[in-house]
């Protein structure tokens, strides 16, 4: 079948052909029936064009031998559904842009995170990051509610800026629900943001991005241009974060982006230039119950070459086995790196005055298959979130410094690294299955089980109550937010 359409069908893996066959999706009354069409059927189908059948939609999915899982045969593999309503991520998920990076509110937990480095025309060097959480209610209790003001998402927001010449580090964060405009995000395109916090894509093509944000002392307002298509991380398009089925996510990079826009302080914009890294993720699976934290790292080397690795810290010290990364190549190949490719060796420690926790704090990464040695520094110490009026987490997630060897030749560049379950270990019941929502305390049984980043007393205690019908219109229109500043 030639059909042009043919790369678009295969949608968010709701069905997987195996084998040669094509398997097709009828919707009758949004309730599927699954069949399947011998290839003469098909191919007569394709050769007459797009028909309305008995007021019934027919859609014919394809997918490349990429896209097969081997161990399924000839059997379709619907879409994997956790016991709260939401679907978990299995191989076989079929990515499409521009429109994956809208939201994805059929799994539970999702973010949009960017990080980046950028300058001033002085040459005065900032890191920056800005994350959007996106945290769906249980479909059980959402159905128990049909009022159109209950809850149904919670979204939170992360906004740090590093001042690097300076050594100073400002961070905020915001809390909000959806509903009055005050939260959201849309799905099919980007557009994330609380209050007037932002991520959005101005243009259908999605290039740039725009991100906005703003306190009282510092603020940015750039647009990041991609120099690079997405890179799918894992295998068959999953991230594993553990063995069990359902402990993975869908995840994907923007490893390049050109950065232009302003940093203001106290008042004062000022022209920037720099590079982004854009991570979007989502998923709805628990981790397993010995994981105690991860250490996330992305690297932009000055030969266009990208690398992402986060490890999984299990109870005894050692890398969980689903631990795993991507080096991206300067055409926008990748190469996808499982635990045992990479060697990651501590070599420094800086403890925080505020909250007593030991982060490493300088590595020496290799990849031996790959003749690459890097040496990663923090171009500031103290990066360390201690969100205490929201989300009750302590971690450290900084710009780093890189230099080291690749194929004999000396390479620099820049990037970041998160830390997290250095400042108290955490316990694993995490139904958010993503590194960077695994911020979260070891906390005694709250309200709801934990929740990654969103776990805390404040938030478990709202989510419980905005599931509540509203009996009350101040209680209605009460913003239920909160943020933080520390400098």
């Amino acid at each position: 079948m030639t059909c042009d359409t043919e790369k678009t069908l295969a949608r968010r893996g709701e069905l997987r052909p195996r084998g040669q066959r094509a398997i097709s999706l009828f919707t009758v009354r949004k309730r599927p029936v699954l069949s399947q069409f011998s290839n003469a059927a098909v191919n007569e189908i394709a050769r007459k064009g797009c028909r309305r059948i008995s007021s019934v939609t027919l859609i014919i999915l394809f997918a490349t031998l990429s896209a097969i899982d081997p161990e399924a045969g000839d059997r379709i593999v619907p879409p994997v559904v956790s016991d709260t309503g939401f679907r978990l991520a299995s191989p076989g998920y079929t990515f499409r842009f521009p429109h994956d990076h809208g939201s994805h509110d059929e799994f539970r937990t999702e973010w949009w995170y960017y990080t980046g480095h950028f300058s001033t025309e002085s040459g005065r060097r900032f890191g920056y990051q800005l994350t959007f959480f996106r945290r769906g209610l249980a479909q059980e209790q959402a159905r128990a509610n049909p009022s159109r003001w209950a809850i149904r998402h919670l979204y939170l927001a992360h906004f740090a800026l590093s001042d690097l010449d300076e050594g100073r580090f400002r961070y905020a964060e915001k809390t909000s629900r959806a509903g009055l405009g005050k939260a959201g995000a849309e799905a099919g395109r980007l557009s994330v943001w609380i209050d007037r916090w932002l991520a959005e894509a101005p243009s259908a093509h999605h290039d740039p991005h725009h991100l906005k944000a703003s306190v009282d002392d510092f603020s940015i307002d750039l647009m990041l241009t991609p120099e690079k298509p997405p890179i799918v991380h894992g295998d068959r398009g999953v991230s594993r974060k553990g063995t069990a089925p359902g402990q993975a996510s869908h995840y994907y990079s923007l490893t390049r982006l050109a950065t232009t826009g302003t940093v203001s302080l106290n008042g004062k914009p000022q022209a920037v230039t720099g590079l982004s890294w854009m991570d979007h993720e989502f998923g709805s699976a628990d981790l397993a119950e010995d994981r105690v934290g991860w250490d996330w790292f992305s690297v932009q080397l000055d030969n266009r070459h990208e690398l992402m690795f986060y490890r999984l810290r299990r109870a005894d010290g050692t890398a969980d086995p689903a631990s795993s990364g991507t080096l991206v190549f300067p055409d926008g190949r990748s190469h996808h790196l499982s635990a045992d490719d990479l060697q990651i060796e501590v070599v420094n420690h800086w403890t925080s005055q505020a909250s007593r926790a030991r982060y490493p704090s300088e590595w020496q990464i290799a990849a031996p298959s790959l003749a690459l040695s890097l040496h990663l520094a923090p171009q500031l110490f103290d990066q360390e979130l201690m969100t205490n009026r929201s989300t009750q987490v302590t971690y450290w997630e900084g710009a780093v410094g890189v230099t080291g060897r690749f194929h004999g030749a000396a390479v620099a560049g820049q990037g970041y690294v998160e830390l997290t379950g250095y400042a108290e270990r955490f316990r694993q019941r995490l139904l958010g299955c993503f590194p960077k929502l695994g911020k979260q305390r070891g906390l005694r049984q709250t309200l709801v089980p934990p929740m990654g980043t969103m776990t805390s007393n404040f938030l478990n205690w709202t989510l419980a109550r905005l599931a509540e019908s509203w009996t009350s219109v101040p209680l209605l229109l009460a913003p239920l937010e909160q943020s933080a500043q520390a400098s």
